[in-house]
């Protein structure tokens, strides 16, 4: 976030310095309020950027073997133009590389997924699913002992993580 912050102030000077220099090749024939507004457009525009990309460049640094599956995209009040382009504030990325099975549960899967949000560090939340039973449940100590002892919760067939890892 700090370094964000950085990019934007660097944005707003570089487009300042660009404006001071129009005025000063122009003979001064700009208005004095150009270079103010400048520098706040430049700033604005890098923030505006910054938060669309953000999604796409955090998918591109995904490594080999994570795959995407599912994104939300949010509007808010204060952000006017999220109502025209809605912004992707949350991605949902499975770990389809390391998904593991246990030869004394089968029918139980052992994946990875990952949760990215903006402004909040990646989570890693290990599930166990049970594609029969059309059930998924959050890995803890307990669960990996013994998969009846883990808290299971019914998802329908439209879950992204079972669609992911039963019907593929």
């Amino acid at each position: 976030m700090f370094f964000e912050l950085i990019a934007t102030v660097a944005a707003g000077m570089a487009a300042a310095g660009l404006a001071l220099i129009l005025g000063h090749l122009s003979g001064g024939r700009l208005p004095r309020w150009f270079i103010p507004v400048a520098a706040g457009a430049a700033m604005l525009g890098y923030a505006i950027w910054s938060e669309y990309s953000w999604a796409g460049r955090t998918v591109e640094g995904l490594p080999e073997g994570v795959e995407v599956l599912t994104t939300v995209e949010e509007t808010r009040f204060w952000k006017p133009w999220t109502y025209v382009v809605p912004q992707t504030t949350r991605i949902m990325a499975l770990d389809r590389a390391g998904v593991q099975t246990n030869p004394d549960a089968s029918g139980i899967l052992l994946a990875d997924l990952y949760l990215f949000a903006r402004w909040t560090p990646p989570a890693k939340r290990p599930q166990l699913v049970d594609c029969e039973a059309g059930a998924r449940a959050d890995v803890s100590r307990a669960a990996l002992a013994d998969p009846d002892a883990a808290t299971w919760r019914s998802v329908g067939a439209d879950d992204p993580l079972m669609e992911a890892l039963c019907q593929s």
